[in-house]
């Protein structure tokens, strides 16, 4: 599994790490671009940063996660690294993924505008009560849609904190605030913007000031 790292300080590990998955036709090389460590650096926080390259073989492979987790998860938490995953868009469905499936590994979850699921599911969802009368039915080992919903709806206290944020006019706007009325208002961020790098960056902002500053 590709991936360009970029330490908060040349030949030290950082005591936390922030693994980046990106969106659907991004890759490592557009956090870079976008100015994502430079928002670190500025900080001066002591946060390593991996930007992984999702290639197209992984769209719809749940074995992602297990490489994610053999690559780039576990060998950070066995030199005492705390690991955060964040993504972007379908990045940010893969790791709320890993949550569902891993969730004691991880120091938290960055979420940038996720896809959290078709629209017949998230319709589902909204015409439920309420989240926590929703029922995903038995939840199939492919299906991983229902899982992280499923996820959502079940994360005990002591689960990782999760982090949402969202531009207003985001195309998948509609199944964010299904999630951020799942979780605490303080977790959750929405800016001015759509779906695209400027809002992201902006939100990569507030999320740094909001937990490492």
């Amino acid at each position: 599994m590709r991936s360009i790292f970029r330490a908060a300080t040349s030949g030290v590990v950082a005591p936390t790490r922030i693994v980046w998955l990106p969106g659907a036709y991004h890759g490592a090389q557009d956090f870079l671009n976008a100015g994502f460590p430079e928002a670190v650096q500025l900080r001066r926080l002591a946060v390593d940063l991996s930007f992984v390259d999702l290639q197209l073989r992984y769209l719809g492979d749940d074995a992602v996660v297990h490489e994610l987790r053999a690559e780039l998860v576990l060998p950070a938490r066995n030199m005492g690294v705390s690991v955060w995953l964040a993504g972007i868009s379908l990045g940010g469905f893969i790791a709320l993924d890993y949550a569902a499936t891993f969730s004691g590994e991880l120091a938290g979850i960055c979420l940038l505008a996720p896809y959290l699921g078709n629209r017949v599911l998230t319709t589902e969802i909204a015409a439920a009560p309420g989240l926590d009368s929703w029922e995903p039915g038995e939840l199939a080992k492919a299906d991983a849609e229902r899982r992280i919903w499923h996820y959502v709806k079940t994360r005990a206290g002591d689960a990782p904190p999760l982090y949402l944020g969202f531009g207003q006019d985001d195309r998948f706007s509609a199944a964010h605030e299904l999630l951020a009325a799942a979780l605490p208002p303080a977790a959750v961020a929405v800016v001015a913007g759509g779906h695209e790098w400027r809002t992201w960056t902006s939100l990569w902002e507030n999320f740094l000031d909001l937990h490492f500053t």
